[in-house]
């Protein structure tokens, strides 16, 4: 499961229970952790305080940060917090155990079809591109947020629910059937283009609301989780990285019914606020 920033109850619940966590450092923590002795403070209070019987596999430092949206006074902090989180985990004998890394998002890319055409915003690049040189050297992934949704899915609404009966795109014979893996594929191919191609990339979120919009639909939601579940525990991976499964977080747990912004935002829970399922079984064994 992923978290997006520490709380003491949800990790105390998570002790003994063998859960892989990705742990969040929140954005507005980013530039106090630019100090080596903060960060190394931060991993000792939130990951090694309960490192022993809580499994950490991610750490992610910030959380769609943007030169081009809100978060961008947040670029600056970025990398130099994930190299001293990094450095503390090393430090603290975790590094085989815990990856650090950043969660992006699409809004980073200015061009992303055809997927092997994938390329990040020109005033993107001084941003990205050092952090891929750091996920390269120290052998991390990159986490990537991934979401069909938001990419006018009703222009082709089987293509986003993997419902679509052949392939749609065909890029230099690379067929694409679904619209999760032509995403997916633009963010190697721009990745690629900056000495990347060979970082992993973990899907961190993907998800569908229930309500707020014309295909915002419980079927929809519905459908789109129980296909991308089956998608991603398969082997066939992705045309452009073929035969492996793709590590991807659903989002979200529960509905954010208080969350602000706009409707669909509060409805991309796969249970209720109650805590009652939304799509009764979903089978992820």
């Amino acid at each position: 499961m992923r978290i997006y920033d520490p709380y003491t109850p949800t990790l105390d619940a998570l002790r003994g229970t063998n859960i892989e966590v990705m742990f969040g450092v929140p954005n507005d923590v980013l530039q106090s952790l630019n100090d080596q002795n903060a960060a190394n403070t931060w991993v000792s209070n939130n990951i090694l305080r309960y490192s022993n019987n809580v499994r950490f596999k991610y750490i992610a430092v910030g959380n769609e940060v943007d030169p081009n949206n809100g978060n961008s006074r947040y670029v600056p902090f970025v990398l130099p917090a994930m190299q001293n989180v990094y450095n503390a985990i090393r430090n603290a004998g975790l590094g085989n155990q815990i990856k650090v890394s950043t969660a992006t998002y699409t809004g980073l890319l200015g061009t992303s079809y055809p997927p092997s055409s994938g390329a990040f915003r020109d005033n993107v690049r001084g941003f990205i591109e050092p952090i891929i040189r750091f996920l390269v050297q120290n052998n991390q992934p990159m986490l990537a947020n991934i979401y069909p949704y938001f990419s006018n899915p009703g222009s082709n609404l089987p293509y986003a629910l993997f419902t679509a009966p052949g392939p749609v795109v065909n890029d230099n014979g690379r067929q694409y059937s679904n619209l999760f893996d032509a995403i997916l594929d633009a963010h190697y191919a721009a990745q690629g283009r900056l000495g990347g191609g060979n970082v992993e990339i973990v899907v961190s979120e993907s998800g569908w609301p229930s309500s707020g919009g014309s295909v915002a639909t419980t079927g929809n939601a519905g459908t789109y989780y129980r296909n991308l579940i089956s998608h991603v525990k398969g082997t066939s991976g992705t045309p452009m990285k073929p035969g492996r499964s793709i590590e991807t977080f659903l989002f979200a747990m529960f509905d954010e019914n208080k969350k602000p912004g706009s409707e669909e935002e509060r409805h991309f829970g796969l249970f209720f606020p109650n805590q009652q399922p939304k799509y009764g079984q979903l089978s992820f064994n």
